[in-house]
């Protein structure tokens, strides 16, 4: 089988892509608009970008009109995220937050969340998460235009923080954090299956 992307709908290549790119860790993040109204969505399609600078990245795709998330707007306006990581304990409670509720609604409340106030930047984190990435906005690439064209919005990281049941001396192991992923339509993974394979040496 061989499809070219261009002779696909948008939503079939998208469809394509969350069935086979999986399964992709989830950035649960968290803006605050200028006003100050918290707002709280999960992203799949995130991953880390490098440590020096410590940075991350995570493509809120445009809706199928063409719309920006309003997380998207967010930190368009004010420059600062935090992403907070879901594991099998708040794994609800996220998709909760997944609702299209309308742009100045808290999440937090919503989901019956806890915000907590950051050390260098104003959005909130998520206490029942246990890891948390204070992100102030690197840049944002635009790719494409209309109904999910996404934007990958970069962010260093200016404050980690890891519940100190986790943190084991800066080992954190996966079996401890319960993190789940993203899977295709309303599917997730756990991490608990997992296989170890020690990187080989150069001959």
């Amino acid at each position: 089988m061989r499809l070219d992307p261009e002779t696909l709908a948008v939503r079939d290549r998208y469809l394509l892509m969350i069935a086979t790119i999986l399964p992709r860790p989830i950035a649960w993040v968290a803006t605050v608009s200028p006003e100050g109204v918290p707002n709280l969505a999960p992203f799949s399609f995130f991953t880390g970008v490098c440590a020096n600078p410590m940075t991350v990245c995570f493509a809120p795709v445009n809706d199928r009109n063409g719309k920006k998330k309003d997380t998207l707007v967010n930190i368009e306006l004010t420059k600062q995220f935090t992403v907070n990581i879901v594991n099998e304990t708040n794994a609800e409670k996220m998709n909760q937050t997944s609702a299209p509720y309308p742009y100045g609604v808290n999440e937090f409340e919503k989901a019956g969340l806890t915000p907590l106030a950051c050390v260098k930047v104003k959005p909130p984190r998520v206490k029942e998460s246990p890891v948390s990435y204070e992100c102030e906005l690197s840049q944002i690439v635009r790719i494409g235009e209309g109904a999910l064209a996404g934007n990958l919005v970069i962010g260093k990281v200016v404050m980690f923080h890891c519940a100190d049941s986790l943190y084991n001396g800066g080992k954190i192991n996966h079996q401890d954090l319960r993190a789940v992923g993203r899977m295709e339509g309303s599917w997730y993974a756990r991490t608990s299956d997992a296989f170890e394979l020690p990187r080989p040496e150069a001959p």
